[in-house]
């Protein structure tokens, strides 16, 4: 019997190596860095918010862009925040994740064979959400530090170029871009009349010291800029799916009409739940989050650098590149970790193209202290020497 015919834009779209390897590790019993599953308890407030919400029957539809409440909360942590002014009832709109927010921005966005340009490494949804909206992504190489040079993305332009992805800080790298590169890109979106995507869900997650700085903010940047975000990684809630996509008026338009077109809404009694915590979780809870992540953070760099594996420190978010050198192509190297360590990781050639990333692999060690604390011993107990 022949296979199932399925549309063309199919045919460039495969698992990705992430839910390759949480798979094979649940099948194995291991100790999974690989996905950012997150698996950190959900914080007090949320559960009263959510608990109380559905005692009050806030089951049915909300509005397509998002209960009142959330986004009049999002729009205040923006300005104070981010020091980017959206106005609640025309600008933002609230989504099934940060994910839903990137793909209605993506189909809003591109006509088929347009192109998005992608600095590496670069998350593999944001790639596989442009080819599945009928764009083209176009890779851009970083520098060795992961910096974004500007003559690299001019060089990348074509007459096609429609967008530029902005993922600070980053998955896979945790680079956080600075107000510097962020300025440097302005003049790159005016003189190519081209709009900026931003993924900045990892937001609330930095290191050393440093702080988020939005592009929206920047100088002549907002009118050209989409701002995605979310609550997954700021809560502990990947699994809650909330996001949402700030803009200006003449962009949020269309992405509501998409938005209530594909999910007509995000969860009514998550909404509620997330805009009752963010109007009451105080400032201490966003320092002692940097906090235990940075801890955590340094575990992890610390085993590797006793390992000699060369990692990439990140700035921000919850992941780290690494060099093992266990293998000669990173699907090799990750696959024999897990068999012999048993502790997952996902293959750095996920996050490029052209055969990039071969001697690199990603942990993300958003886990329990515990588990953390037992990969880092499994690591060390099967590659380190006496």
């Amino acid at each position: 019997m022949p296979g199932p015919r399925l549309a063309s834009r199919m045919d460039s779209l495969a698992r990705s190596d992430i839910r390759r390897m949480t798979l094979e590790c649940e099948r194995l019993g291991g100790i999974n860095l690989g996905q950012g599953i997150c698996d950190l308890p959900t914080i007090p407030a949320l559960r009263e918010h959510l608990a109380r919400a559905v005692a009050e029957n806030r089951s049915t539809y909300s509005r397509y862009d998002g209960i009142e409440p959330l986004r009049r909360e999002i729009s205040r942590r923006e300005r104070e925040k981010n020091g980017a002014a959206y106005d609640p009832e025309t600008e933002v709109v609230v989504t099934v994740g940060a994910t839903g927010a990137f793909a209605i921005a993506c189909l809003a966005l591109l006509e088929a064979g347009e192109e998005v340009l992608l600095p590496e490494p670069f998350y593999g949804y944001h790639y596989n959400t442009v080819l599945a909206a009928g764009g083209r992504p176009v890779p851009v190489p970083s520098g060795p530090d992961f910096s974004i040079d500007p003559d690299a993305l001019r060089r990348a332009i074509t007459p096609r170029t429609r967008a530029v992805v902005v993922c600070t800080p980053s998955n896979p790298a945790g680079k956080v871009w600075s107000e510097e590169e962020l300025d440097a890109l302005v003049p790159v979106l005016e003189e190519h009349d081209l709009v900026a995507i931003t993924d900045e869900i990892y937001e609330d997650i930095l290191y050393d010291g440093r702080r988020h700085v939005s592009l929206a903010s920047r100088p002549g940047a907002r009118e050209r800029t989409l701002t995605v975000s979310g609550f997954s990684k700021t809560f502990s809630i990947t699994g809650w799916r909330l996001g949402f996509v700030a803009a200006p008026t003449a962009w949020a338009g269309p992405l509501g009409i998409l938005n209530d077109l594909f999910y007509v809404c995000a969860p009514t009694p998550l909404q509620h739940a997330v805009a009752g915590a963010l109007a009451e979780v105080p400032d201490t809870y966003y320092r002692d989050l940097r906090a235990d992540y940075e801890e955590k953070r340094d575990l992890i760099v610390g085993a590797t650098r006793r390992l000699g594996w060369h990692p990439r420190v990140p700035a921000g978010a919850y992941y780290l590149m690494v060099e093992p050198g266990l293998a000669a192509n990173a699907r090799e190297a990750a696959d024999r970790l897990l068999a012999e360590a048993g502790v997952a990781s996902v293959p750095g050639s996920a996050f490029h193209a052209d055969g990039g990333g071969e001697h690199l692999l990603r942990f993300c060690f958003a886990k329990p202290r515990e588990d953390l604390e037992e990969a880092v011993r499994r690591l060390e107990a099967t590659y380190g020497t006496s």
